[in-house]
């Protein structure tokens, strides 16, 4: 693949993901708990009984949780994006802030969604999946710098 093409790609797998976590703000409250009771009944095939486990706590695990995951992979593409622009150190932190500015204004944009509104404790939970992204890319780099295979 040339390296137009994998930059195109980089770009277009950055936006899409950035639609998908808009799309998915923009469900209302009942549709939004409606994934979460499919996401809880499929764990429940594969034999994890979270529901049982932990009560009503799996319906907020679930939800939290697919908060920390969306904003790890948005860090992962926000960093694939920038880093073809700027050096990697900057590149991390940059992606980071773009995470947490990103988080906020989805917030706020669910704030004029029907049964949801905006929690700050979810921009902590996004930024915090941003930051693992930060940890294991500089562990990644670190890992590809000492076998010199960093580009």
């Amino acid at each position: 693949m040339s390296d137009r093409n994998k930059k195109a790609l980089r770009w277009i797998l950055f936006l899409g993901w950035m639609i998908f976590i808009f799309y998915m703000s923009h469900q209302p409250g009942d549709k939004s708990s409606e994934q979460s009771r499919f996401v809880l009944y499929v764990f429940n095939l594969l034999g994890l009984k979270l529901d049982t486990y932990f009560g009503e706590l799996a319906t907020l695990i679930i939800r939290k949780g697919a908060h920390f995951t969306e904003y790890f992979i948005l860090f992962i593409l926000t960093y694939n994006v920038i880093s073809l622009y700027v050096v990697e150190r900057k590149a991390r932190l940059y992606s980071v802030i773009f995470v947490f500015l990103y988080a906020c204004s989805d917030e706020f944009y669910q704030s004029f969604i029907p049964g949801r509104g905006p929690a700050f404790k979810d921009v902590m939970i996004d930024t915090s999946g941003g930051l693992l992204g930060y940890l294991c890319v500089s562990i990644y780099n670190k890992i590809n710098i000492k076998k010199g295979s960093y580009s």
